[in-house]
């Protein structure tokens, strides 16, 4: 039975908000992928980037998605770059439900303008900029949702409350 609730979307769309709800309030064990990755490696997400490079960070990731399959009442909030490769994307969907949070540009902009944990920000730290890389991911992250969720001037409890009530309505149409 799909327990899991994987959390997809460009990076500043509401994942850890969001993951830390519903740890909160519905008794889910958070996994931050990146957090997960940088205590691992032992250096900042960044520093993976800049040392091993970007396909290596991506290895990661894939690795503990497999380390992750199997165990339930988990909430991972994943990698903005998690869901672009299609071996993560069969991973998660066999054990969860992909949730697809979503955002402006110029709300991402907000919520990441003052971070410097953002290696494929930091040197083009601009509306239009991220605009264009959302865009360049938009159509792989619908393609991997089950469900897709606007979290814009929303609260973390309403965003929570419609994950759970349209996972309800998909498991109510599988019975």
């Amino acid at each position: 039975m799909k327990n899991t609730i994987y959390l997809i979307g460009f990076m500043g769309t509401g994942k850890s908000t969001i993951a830390g709800y519903l740890k909160q309030n519905h008794g889910r064990q958070i996994i931050e992928m990146d957090q997960v990755i940088e205590e691992r490696e032992k250096m900042t997400i960044s520093r993976i980037f800049e040392e091993k490079g970007e396909e290596y960070f991506r290895s990661l990731e894939t690795e503990l998605l497999k380390e992750l399959h199997g165990r339930t009442g988990l909430v991972v909030s994943c990698g903005g770059g998690t869901p672009l490769r299609a071996s993560n994307v069969d991973i998660m969907h066999k054990g969860g439900w992909v949730v697809f949070l979503t955002a402006t540009p110029e709300t991402v902009y907000e919520r990441v303008k003052n971070s410097h944990n953002r290696p494929l920000l930091e040197k083009d730290k601009n509306i239009s900029f991220i605009a264009s890389l959302m865009g360049e991911r938009q159509e792989r992250y619908e393609a991997a949702a089950d469900i897709v969720i606007t979290t814009d001037g929303r609260s973390a409890e309403e965003i929570c409350q419609e994950i759970i009530r349209k996972i309800e309505e998909k498991m109510a149409l599988i019975d």
